[in-house]
């Protein structure tokens, strides 16, 4: 019986953009049927295996982005693209590096995840394409991985960055993304985003229960051990405007963010 440890890597280490949402949605199948041992020997790798034609630039090289023309309309979907990609390896890595610390339920909870954001990026890719263009036709930054790497040994800190800030950032500029799609005339698009959103939420909202049930287990008081590990691990800063009903049902509540805005 193969390892579900080795199984993710072998995920994480596919970088063709179809064979790996192929191999997620493969891999969590293989899992929910029993398919896998629970077993985490094998290591996950440093750094996710990408697209070769994929150019990494800094963030301040990033083609503007906009639903006024072509060009913009095609640079505002492939930023997306790139982040579901990149949440797919994000949700593998946190089953694959942490499990075995963590139980069950957190893993089939990241691998769902993951199942998920391989959905997500299929549609926006299939989108790229319906657009005349494709993942890796434009340059990306590696800002969220950067995210995951300075967290890989602590998952209480990968849980308070990734889901509870990176990802709650996706709740607050989502719906205006999407509003905008809308008003240019792309209803396909803003239903896409509107369905991302909802999922989004939920992806939150499993962060945050994993975190907190992680701090009480150890007795530790979860909103101020957020804050701290934020001030510790994520270098950028928390900017309103906050999608605070989108935050509260994903179990951020203001007492969480408000003051370290």
């Amino acid at each position: 019986m193969t390892s579900l440890a080795e199984a993710i890597r072998a995920a994480l280490l596919t970088g063709e953009v179809r064979a790996k949402v192929k191999a997620t949605r493969a891999l969590v199948r293989a899992w929910r049927r029993g398919e896998f041992s629970w077993d985490f020997a094998a290591r996950m790798p440093d750094r996710p295996a990408w697209p070769a034609d994929l150019e990494l630039a800094a963030p301040n090289r990033m083609p503007k982005r906009g639903a006024g023309s072509l060009a913009g309309t095609i640079a505002l979907w492939h930023s997306l693209a790139h982040i579901e990609f990149v949440a797919i390896d994000l949700a593998l890595d946190m089953a694959g590096r942490f499990g075995a610390e963590m139980d069950h339920a957190f893993v089939d909870d990241f691998l769902a995840i993951a199942a998920d954001e391989a959905m997500h990026f299929a549609l926006i890719d299939r989108k790229l394409r319906a657009l005349g263009s494709h993942y890796g036709a434009l340059p990306a930054h590696a800002g969220l991985w950067e995210a995951a790497e300075g967290t890989r040994h602590d998952v209480a800190a990968r849980l308070a960055v990734v889901p509870m800030v990176l990802e709650a950032r996706g709740l607050d500029v989502t719906p205006m993304m999407r509003d905008r799609v809308l008003a240019q005339g792309d209803s396909r698009g803003a239903r896409l985003l509107q369905r991302i959103l909802d999922d989004e939420i939920r992806h939150v909202a499993v962060g945050a229960k994993h975190f907190v049930a992680h701090c009480e287990k150890r007795r530790i008081e979860p909103k101020n051990r957020w804050k701290l590990l934020v001030a510790r691990h994520f270098r950028g800063s928390l900017k309103p405007p906050f999608n605070d009903s989108a935050r509260l049902a994903a179990g951020l509540s203001r007492e969480y963010y408000a003051r370290v805005a």
